[in-house]
């Protein structure tokens, strides 16, 4: 099988998972050009953000890197649903003196779309990795038109066979420790969700395509023990949030370096889509999944004055602190000394 090394044209089978909202292109090119592949999340950014930040990498680094997108299907909004998940937060809107009315609706993620191919094919990045499936056929030709390669997201063993059945190049198998948005897409049963560990061997013996570990892996050992089971390399974020070329906020870091990161939930109260963060005092007084939040990503503008108010007190406790279950491998050292750390897991392999 070809290895992940030359798959991909990097000289480390480490990922840098993308993590919108607390990184841009500097954690990207630092780990890209310490040997492994940067990741850049674009579901946040317009395509002027996405072109200016293109441009940063391709100044920075001429090693490979990957451009990371969302695949939902935006949803109808309800305004019976708005309005119930504004009354849900109304205790909150009145404590911080928010008057709901001010709070315009709207996405907080926009899909992979027409538009954001155009951009991309300015840059032709060598690889576009998708998180819930995959876009069209059609935009998917247009990708791999420039020869990139294509990556995406498997919660389960029906996700990694469909993603294989669809032309993914490569498979990253995401287990339910992982920090950030669970990629899960064929179903909405959170039943299904499984361990890193406990997923990884059984995607690798599904499919035929390269298999690659995410979720909980934060140091050496946990890079070996992932190859040990088939992965043909791993997709680390948590472990890159205190580095100095990260953009996490502070009150972000806080919790990341504090007892707190030990307990995390998954959540939709930020998106409206399953997330795993730190848990907070919205967390644990409206519970982990409410049904009242809008569908994905509806469900960030309520929250978003909450979220800016209590911040500028310097809380988090509105704000989603995404983390995998394992935060151990937290440092504020910078990414391309984090990088190699992860890769002396290789060595242990012979």
């Amino acid at each position: 099988m070809t290895t992940l090394q030359t798959l991909l044209g990097i000289d480390l089978p480490i990922i840098q998972a993308p993590m919108a909202g607390v990184q841009g292109s500097q954690l990207t090119v630092a780990v890209c050009n310490a040997g492994g592949l940067g990741s850049l999340p674009c579901a946040m950014l317009t395509p002027d953000a996405m072109r200016k930040e293109l441009f940063g990498i391709r100044a920075q680094t001429g090693k490979p890197y990957n451009v990371n997108f969302f695949c939902h299907v935006p949803p109808v909004p309800s305004d019976a649903r708005e309005a119930l998940w504004r009354n849900t937060l109304a205790p909150y809107y009145r404590e911080f003196d928010i008057d709901p009315a001010s709070i315009a609706a709207g996405p907080g993620r926009a899909p992979f779309t027409e538009e954001t191919t155009a951009v991309l094919s300015e840059f032709k990045p060598p690889v576009v990795s998708f998180h819930f499936g995959l876009p069209s056929a059609a935009l998917l030709d247009r990708v791999r038109g420039w020869g990139a390669k294509i990556l995406s997201s498997a919660t389960t063993v029906d996700e990694a066979r469909w993603l294989e059945d669809h032309g993914v190049d490569a498979i990253i198998a995401q287990g339910l420790e992982a920090g950030g948005h669970r990629g899960i897409f064929l179903s909405d049963d959170l039943s299904t969700q499984l361990g890193t560990f406990a997923l990884l061997p059984q995607i690798v013996r599904a499919v035929n395509v390269p298999v690659i570990a995410a979720g909980g892996i934060a140091d050496a050992q946990g890079v070996a023990a992932a190859l040990a089971l088939g992965a043909a390399g791993v997709q680390v974020g948590t472990a890159y949030l205190l580095c100095p070329e990260a953009s996490t906020s502070a009150v972000h870091r806080a919790a990341l370096a504090s007892d707190a990161a030990r307990h995390t939930a998954l959540t939709n109260l930020f998106t409206g889509r399953p997330a795993r963060g730190i848990v907070n005092r919205v967390i644990r007084e409206l519970g982990g999944i409410n049904t009242a939040a809008p569908a994905f990503p509806l469900a960030t503008s309520g929250i978003a004055p909450l979220r800016a108010k209590a911040e500028a007190q310097g809380s988090g406790d509105f704000s989603p602190l995404w983390s995998g279950q394992n935060a151990s491998g937290c440092r504020a050292i910078p990414a391309a000394q984090l990088t190699r750390e992860l890769a002396a897991g290789l060595q242990t392999l012979g």
